[in-house]
């Protein structure tokens, strides 16, 4: 019987990275080192000090 490996952590791509606040794979802004998902990132903005101009 073959010896199974544990996966390897991936160091690029869609799994590389997860959202320090909720903890998904998906739409993540690394920008400024946030590493934070666009869902989380648009309830904290205010408070972590961006301002939307429109």
């Amino acid at each position: 019987m073959a010896k199974l490996h544990p996966p390897k952590k991936r160091k690029y791509g869609k799994g590389s990275r997860r959202c320090i606040r909720c903890g998904t794979h998906e739409a993540i802004i690394r920008v400024y080192g946030l590493n934070l998902c666009r869902r989380c990132f648009r309830e904290v903005a205010e408070e972590i000090g961006f301002k939307k101009y429109s």
